[in-house]
């Protein structure tokens, strides 16, 4: 199943906050911003997109609660 929600950084230490908690989960979360899709695991990944706009988390399991928990402060 797929879920989708939307983030926001603002600094760069909050997308090495970010990729710190995502890391932890044993399921695909990806980013997607425009045409653009990366791995949400990956920092560098994360900083080759423009921060500026938006981006969307997408996570392929069946419940998210433990992860919507976890980046509460980085939903918009």
């Amino acid at each position: 199943m797929k879920h989708e929600l939307n983030v926001k950084f603002d600094s760069i230490s909050e997308v090495k906050d970010f990729v710190d908690i995502i890391s932890s989960f044993s399921f695909d979360i990806d980013l997607v911003s425009g045409r653009y899709v990366i791995d949400a695991k990956s920092i560098m990944g994360i900083f080759s997109l423009d921060l500026s706009k938006e981006i969307v988390m997408v996570a392929y399991t069946e419940d998210i609660s433990k992860l919507k928990e976890s980046v509460k402060d980085f939903i918009k």
